[in-house]
Order: structure tokens, then C-alpha cells, then sequence
């Protein structure tokens, strides 16, 4: 278990102390369907209780695709039956009281005064024998208890027709009714009744085909199960359906086989945290322990191979369940589960996953980027599709294996704009087979045959690639293609759209900068952001949106941009999967760009503001941070692509609201920061106009005709140099 930790997986340098990379710890790919799904968190009213249905074996899933049991029953749908249950019941009879009818634990009696001698005498009255349904959960439980009218009554003996009843404004039990709803689960094409472990295509480290189901501190919502806390306990569980091995014995040879590995991108889990498997004994009405595996490193997936054997298993209602002991507090203690497989007629050494797969999902063929704004890609001129294509692939045979070629197809609909020849030859890495039971890393040059058509009308295109691989032997050929949709939006990525991370640099005032290399010079009206909790929310913290130009050694050089003290951010999380924030510039103005420029924040407090790292794709080099005011850039020293993109800008602007006025000032200060002198420079002469230099309250400070200005009498801050003559738009500069 950790909790506040940074990722021990890399090699730290210097700086790592003042950039962290952490856990996330909401898993914003899980679905939010449950078993059941409740109206309110104190009552099983509403609520869909689902009969499973029963399978029988074999039972494979290599999850190549969603096998997870969906719950969408609704209440009108055909089949789905219901029971009304009332919270208070005559024990004699079973019936339910009236419906005003109410109750109290606490003894109420009948006080009568007599007014002559001024005292009074109280009887507590008898009690009432109720039967109290348990409303928080099914199957709801009865309980006989002796309850107590709820109210008193006051009499006064001699004075005619003077008798009160005080009733209890909030007596302990109210007559009440929770209707329940049924459903079969009738889908034999689901094997897992719950959704708390994570299916995912990013999460394991060099798997041996597409997808792997991931075990962590979140629950079925994506969620830590307990945030901020350091308690370990049991957090995701997988449990297979119900299975009839009624008719079968242990001479059936049954045996359930899986891969496995601990952390893979994700967090390291201690030797105390662990994957556990249990099984199930439908007569005894007990889960066994029969497998367990300790946190470690992560190593190559490695098979599990256990046979059942016991005669108390083999009966109808069979089940197994994978669950992980680790920290509650989010995407923590990672295990990854692949190829699962139980069935008969096994043996001992029977333990191969005999598939050749794709071991990844392709996610661009561009070069550098997985997304470019259309109307930049259009008109370039130059070849923009990948020359080096990265392909893995396994080869999961006991034995050498052919090679075949494969391909890759990009199209719209039915039309096939393209095809590109995978040579199986390079597939292999040059050997004349596959090798047996070997991962295969295969690079490919696209930019000698086709591109993605350039003549399409409309602000955006967006095209599907397939991608199928093979080898000439029988496997599961699901895992042998891919598809993933190739954006032409209106802006730049490096990301594939999937977090296995959270960074950022520490450090009041610290900067994060994120270069950009774009096909034209252009204008942007913002930035796209994916901010992701973890261990800690930060999402009330504040940065300033920040816009540099390059300066020509490949850092941050001029601010372009940079939001002022009225118009600051904080970090958003988004409530969809892996949901990115837009963050418009202020009052909707555009920036314009040169072709090199970097994106990113100056943040105001020390606490590291947790942007998204798809650590799939490695644009390290493109991250830029800095803790001294700027003075200082350096590289990240974590691998990953940072999850932030520029907006550019497109005929779309005028619906969204955006002003066409390009806002880039026509004047320049430097050096910005600054510490004693400030020097104003423009394309045309500043010789005599005004310049106005305000600080970060609005206030006028200083005022020249000079082309400089001595900053020595300045307080460390923020300020804005104005020359209305030249430009609306003021510049802000940094004292140091």
C-alpha cells in the first residue's frame, strides 16, 4: 500500500523533487451500472435485485472485449416482476398496520394530576409487539420488537373534559413501503456478475494480447473506496456466475488457468498487498482461499495453472473470484488479470495461451501526434504520416511460427481512402518465424504510400483504421485486429486519451510548459486539459492559463499570454471517461502563435495539481517545468505525454463566441522576468509615447516616454505595461 507517494518505477534525476508524478484515483473509463441500483442510500425501495443465470464450462475471457454482466432492466421491461414490502407488520397476522400508524422505543405513559392535593401518578402504558423491516438492504430482514404508542396523555382529575394527548413530533418508527423489483439475467455471452476491477487496453505492462482487467483502490464508479485514509483492506472483486459442475468430478480433470502481474503501468504494490483467488461451495455456502500472490515489482505475465479437485465443488452453483488487498485510497496496489480460462479435460503441463495477438491497440498515423486541427493538416505540403509506426506483437506458440503479412485500412464509412502493407518479415524483426512464445517490436514507414485526403470539405474529419495482424496457426482472432478513430479536430495531441498517471511540479509559483511544433502559425483560443484526483483534491487550487513563444533553444521564452489575478483557474474533473476540460482564454480572445510555442500554467500554491500522463506514448522531452519564476527550464524526468492540448482556432469561433480580434500585443518587454531594468520594444518607434506601467490591483505606478524603465524601487510581483497608442492590450511582466 501507498498513499502520497510518488511512482519508485522511475529513474529520478535531480529534479524530481520538484516535479511528482502520483496515482490516480478515480478511474473515469469504469461504468457506474451496479448490481443495484438504489433510489436513495437508506432504503431498498426501487431497487432491481437480478437473478443470475447459471453456465456451464468451459469459461474463457482474455479480455479482448466486454464480458462484464450489464444491469439495464427498467421497470416496464418484459419479465421484470415486484414485491412490495411494508416496514411494520402486526405479528399475529402478518398485516400491515395502517399507514399513519407509528411507533417509539422509549416508554409513554398516561399521567393523571389531581389538582387537590397537587400531585400526579404516572402509568407507563403496555407495549406493542411489531414486526420491523430492515429497508437498507435485500433480502430485507424482520425483526419482533415491543414498541410504545408515540405520545402521552395528561388527565386532571375533577376538572370536567380536561384531558390532553401530546404526541412525539418524531416518533422512532413510521409505518412506510419499499416495492422491490426482479430481473433475470438471461446473457450467457457475460461471465462476471460485478464491475469493480477495470478493463483496459493501457494498464499492463507489454501483455500478451489486447486488454487486461486491472485490480485497485477504486471501486465500481471509479472512486477510492475510502479517499485520503491509509487503511488496507479487500477493495475490487471479479466473480464469475453462477456454473453447473454438478455432473463433473475431479477424473474430469478441471483446471483454471490465468495470467498475471503486479503494477505494469500502474503502482508498485507492497509485499503486504495481494491478488487472492477464491472458490466457492454452493452446499456449504462458503468461499475458499485457494491462490494468493504478494505485491512486487512487475515482471513479465506469468500463468497460473490450479486444479479442482475437491468433490464439495462440483456442484451446481460453482463460482470463483479474483479480489485484491491493497490501499482504499485510489488507483493504488495494481494486479492485472489476462486470459482466464477454466475447463475440463486439462492437465498439469497445460498451461501455453497458445494466441498470437496484437499486443497494444494502435492509437495514430501521424507523425509526432495522435490529433491535428484539419484545416492545418490540409494545407501542409509535406508528408505527415508516421515513419516509424511502432507494432507489437506475440507470439504466444510453443513453437516457431510463419509470418504473414498484415495491414492497416483507413476509411470513412465504405470508402477506403488507404491501405498500408505490414511486412511480416519486419513483423518478426527479421527472423524467418515468429519466435516461440516471444513479444515482437516492429517499427513501420508510412510515407511512401498513402495520406489521409487533403481535398475533404468541413472543419473536421475523423477516419477509422483497422489495423490485422495473423500467424498460420489457430488462435482467437479477436486479438489479432484493432480499430481506433483518427482525429482531425481543432486541436494538437500527444496523448492517446487514457491517464495511467498524475503529475505536475511543486512548488509555489512553479510553472508547467508543454511544447507544440504546429504545421502553420496560427491563433488559439484556448486549452483542452485533463485533470485527474488523486490521493488529494486540489481541485480548489488556483493557476494562471499560460502561452509562451519558443525562444529558439527549445524552452519557454515570451509570455504570450497569461490570465491575471481576476480571471484565475483551477483544476476540473470531468464526470465522463477521461473527460478533458476546455479552458477558454479570458473574455474569449484569441493568441496568435508562432509555428514553435509551449502551453501550460503558472500555479499559485505548492501542491502538485495532478494533470493527466498517458504513460503509453513518451513525450517527455516535449515537458518543460520550472520553479524558480521561469529563470530555469528542465525536462521531465518521467515518461509519459502530458494531457494537454491547444484549441486552435476554426470557422467554429463565431459559435462558440469567440472575438476575432487576434490579441497578441504589438509591443514587447524583456527581459521578462525582470530584476532591475525593463526595456520597451515594437515594430514601429516608441519614442515619446506614453507608457503606463499598473500593478496586479489595477493601480497606475509608474509612467515614461523612455524606451526603459528601472524596476529597482519594484516589490517581487506581477505588473502590466500599457502604450494605448500601439496596442489595447497590456503585457505582463514579472519582477523578480
Amino acid at each position: 500500500m501507498k498513499l502520497f507517494l510518488i511512482f519508485c518505477m522511475f529513474a529520478l534525476n535531480s529534479f524530481a523533487q520538484q516535479m511528482e508524478v502520483g496515482p490516480i484515483t478515480r478511474n473515469v473509463h469504469l461504468s457506474p451500472s451496479q448490481a443495484f441500483v438504489k433510489s436513495g442510500n437508506t432504503s431498498v425501495d426501487s431497487t432491481f435485485i437480478y437473478i443470475s443465470d447459471t453456465l456451464s464450462l468451459p469459461i474463457y475471457d482474455d479480455f479482448s472485449s466486454n464480458k462484464f454482466q450489464l444491469y439495464t432492466a427498467q421497470f416496464n421491461s418484459p419479465g421484470v416482476t415486484n414485491q412490495l414490502f411494508y416496514h411494520l407488520l402486526n405479528p399475529t397476522n402478518l398485516l400491515p398496520f395502517p399507514a399513519n400508524a407509528s411507533f417509539t422505543n422509549g416508554a409513554t405513559f398516561k399521567r393523571t394530576y389531581d389538582s387537590t392535593t397537587d400531585t400526579y401518578v404516572d402509568s407507563v402504558f403496555a407495549t406493542i409487539a411489531v414486526k420491523v423491516a430492515d429497508f437498507a438492504s435485500y433480502p430485507i430482514v424482520y425483526q419482533t420488537e415491543d414498541l410504545y404508542p408515540p405520545y402521552y396523555i395528561y388527565d386532571t382529575i375533577g376538572v370536567p373534559d380536561v384531558r390532553d394527548t401530546v404526541w412525539l413530533p418524531n416518533p422512532t418508527y413510521i409505518q412506510d413501503s419499499a416495492r422491490v423489483f426482479f430481473a433475470d439475467l438471461l446473457d450467457p455471452n457475460s461471465l462476471w456478475l460485478d464491475n469493480q476491477a477495470y478493463l483496459n487496453e493501457r494498464f499492463g505492462f507489454n501483455p500478451r494480447s489486447l486488454g487486461v482487467v486491472t485490480f485497485d483502490g477504486l471501486d465500481a464508479f471509479g472512486y477510492p473506496y475510502q479517499i485520503g485514509t491509509a487503511i488496507t483492506n479487500y477493495a475490487d472483486r471479479l466473480t464469475c456466475k453462477p456454473l453447473d459442475l454438478g455432473n463433473l468430478t475431479a477424473a474430469d480433470s478441471v483446471y483454471l488457468s490465468f495470467l498475471v502481474q503486479p503494477e505494469g503501468l500502474g503502482d508498485i504494490p507492497e509485499q503486504g498487498d495481494s491478488l487472492v483467488l477464491e472458490l466457492y461451495a454452493k452446499e456449504l455456502d462458503q468461499w475458499f482461499r485457494v491462490w494468493s500472490m504478494n505485491g512486487d515489482t512487475t515482471y513479465p505475465f506469468k500463468s497460473v495453472h490450479i486444479a479442482i479437485k475437491d468433490a464439495k465443488y462440483f456442484k451446481k452453483g460453482f463460482q470463483f473470484r479474483f479480489k485484491n488487498y491493497g490501499s482504499l485510497a485510489g488507483a493504488l496496489d495494481h494486479f492485472h488479470l489476462d486470459y482466464v480460462h477454466l475447463r475440463t479435460q486439462s492437465t498439469l503441463s497445460d498451461t501455453l495461451f497458445k494466441d498470437f495477438a496484437l499486443v497494444y491497440p494502435l492509437n495514430t498515423l501521424l507523425k509526432t501526434y495522435t490529433a491535428v486541427p484539419w484545416d492545418h493538416y490540409k494545407q501542409s505540403t509535406e508528408n505527415k504520416m508516421s515513419d516509424a509506426l511502432k507494432v507489437m506483437v506475440h507470439n504466444g506458440s510453443p513453437n516457431p511460427e510463419n509470418y504473414q503479412n498484415g495491414s492497416i485500412v483507413f476509411s470513412q464509412g465504405a470508402t477506403n481512402y488507404g491501405t498500408f502493407t505490414l511486412q511480416g518479415y519486419n513483423l518478426a524483426e527479421q527472423q524467418i518465424n515468429y519466435q516461440p512464445r516471444t513479444t515482437h517490436t516492429s517499427f513501420h514507414d508510412l510515407t511512401s504510400g498513402a495520406e489521409f485526403p487533403r481535398n475533404l470539405i468541413g472543419d473536421e474529419q475523423s477516419f477509422e483504421v483497422n489495423t490485422t495482424v495473423s500467424a498460420q496457426f489457430p488462435n482467437d482472432v479477436s486479438n489479432d485486429q484493432t480499430t481506433f478513430i483518427q482525429h482531425f479536430y481543432n486541436y494538437y495531441s500527444y496523448d492517446d486519451g487514457s491517464a495511467e498517471a498524475a503529475f505536475g511540479p511543486t512548488g509555489i509559483q512553479s510553472r508547467l510548459a508543454i511544447s507544440y511544433e504546429a504545421y502553420e502559425p496560427d491563433s488559439i483560443i484556448g486549452i483542452d486539459m485533463h485533470f485527474v484526483p488523486s490521493v488529494t483534491d486540489v481541485s480548489g487550487k488556483l493557476f494562471f492559463l499560460t502561452v509562451w513563444a519558443d525562444d529558439g533553444t527549445g524552452n519557454p521564452g515570451q509570455v504570450l499570454y497569461e490570465d491575471d489575478i481576476f480571471n484565475t483557474r483551477s483544476p476540473i474533473y470531468g464526470t465522463t471517461q477521461n473527460m478533458f476540460i476546455k479552458y477558454y482564454f479570458t473574455d474569449t480572445i484569441k493568441i496568435a502563435v508562432p509555428i514553435k510555442f509551449f502551453i501550460g500554467w503558472r500555479q499559485i500554491d505548492q501542491e502538485r495539481l495532478n494533470l493527466g500522463l498517458d504513460r503509453n506514448i513518451d513525450h517527455s522531452d516535449k515537458i518543460k517545468f520550472s520553479v524558480d519564476g521561469g529563470g530555469t527550464w528542465m525536462t521531465s524526468p518521467f515518461q509519459g505525454s502530458a494531457m494537454m492540448r491547444p484549441i486552435f482556432s476554426t470557422s467554429l469561433d463565431p459559435t462558440l463566441g469567440i472575438q476575432t480580434k487576434e490579441s497578441i500585443a504589438t509591443f514587447y518587454c524583456y527581459p521578462n522576468p525582470a530584476a532591475d531594468e525593463l526595456y520597451f520594444q515594437s515594430a514601429v518607434a516608441l519614442t515619446n509615447e506614453m507608457k503606463f506601467v499598473y500593478d496586479a490591483s489595477g493601480r497606475l505606478i509608474a509612467q515614461t516616454t523612455e524606451n526603459t524603465i528601472s524596476l529597482v524601487d519594484f516589490h517581487q510581483g506581477v505588473y502590466f505595461v500599457s502604450i494605448p497608442s500601439i496596442s489595447p492590450k497590456p503585457v505582463k511582466i514579472i519582477k523578480q
